[in-house]
């Protein structure tokens, strides 16, 4: 009986690991998958990489990096990165940022800073960003097409965009950013901690007023560490959410207030039962001494 518990419990343990692999993989090999954008199909255009590389939605903003490829005649020769000819690409984001090449040259790759126009941080682990940037290509005739490939680097983060061509002939990106698998899995098992240690607490606290066992002092010492321990781990959420997020909404402020409920209740009944522990103890002493002379 005792090795088909042993082996049954390997068979959990290799499932478990097996399914984080799995998620590991998964989520591995679609953050980081290019997403592209209103490419055209024939004749000349540029290619714009756009890469999101620092997601803060504490500041709210984010940079990105835009490298610009040309295709059809504009490219100096197959799978070459050097113009043939002047252009300019501007990007309208927080600020103005222009990106231009020379003839047989490349060019020069530029971060821009986007602002976030909508989001609120403390939804956390919930919270979901929203940004818009627009590009536009010209040389020397006019517009040149452009299209977009776009692709998250920000371990913390998944971008969802999505393009449309505006009246001027530029292409808005507009995305919306959320938090990544990893950091909802990590959240969730925060509030989960959470909670089951403060009904932790207050299950020995049950157990210590039922008991009537005084003051004891390893329990009223673990008690007071998982009260502090809570903090830490609410200070390690991944992102740093701001106090008075969510997550402590949901689990953290309860936990917390339960615990310390739990404690002080727990001193205080084991104060008295020490005292009339005392109490009994000074009567017993004082019988068994008996009347005086």
């Amino acid at each position: 009986m005792r090795g088909n518990r042993f082996l049954l419990a390997l068979l959990i343990v290799a499932v478990l690991c097996s399914v984080g692999v799995a998620l590991y993989l998964n989520e591995r090999n679609t953050r980081q998958q290019p997403h592209e954008l209103a490419l055209p199909s024939a004749g000349d255009w540029i290619e714009l990489d756009v890469t999101s590389q620092e997601i803060d939605p504490g500041t709210g903003n984010l940079t990105v990096f835009v490298v610009a490829v040309p295709h059809g005649g504009l490219a100096v020769g197959p799978d070459s990165s050097a113009f043939t000819r002047q252009v300019v690409i501007t990007v309208q984001a927080a600020t103005r940022t222009e990106l231009r090449a020379a003839p047989g040259e490349a060019a020069t790759p530029q971060a821009v800073q986007a602002d976030f126009y909508s989001g609120t941080l403390t939804d956390y682990p919930f919270d979901r960003h929203h940004f818009a940037l627009s590009f536009a290509a010209s040389d020397s005739a006019g517009g040149v097409p452009v299209g977009l490939v776009v692709v998250n680097a920000d371990p913390f983060f998944v971008v969802h965009p999505t393009s449309t061509p505006s009246p001027s002939g530029a292409i808005v990106l507009e995305g919306t950013v959320t938090r990544a698998r990893s950091t909802f899995i990590l959240a969730w098992f925060m509030i989960a901690a959470m909670w089951a240690l403060a009904l932790a607490v207050a299950a020995g606290a049950e157990v210590l007023h039922r008991g009537r066992q005084g003051m004891v002092w390893p329990s009223l010492g673990w008690m007071a560490a998982t009260l502090f321990a809570l903090i830490g781990m609410r200070n390690a959420a991944p992102g740093s959410p701001p106090i008075g997020s969510l997550i402590d909404y949901l689990a953290f402020f309860w936990a917390e207030g339960i615990i310390a409920a739990c404690l002080t209740f727990t001193v205080a009944a084991g104060a008295r039962v020490e005292r009339r522990k005392r109490a009994e103890a000074a009567e017993a002493a004082a019988a068994a001494a008996g009347p005086g002379p």
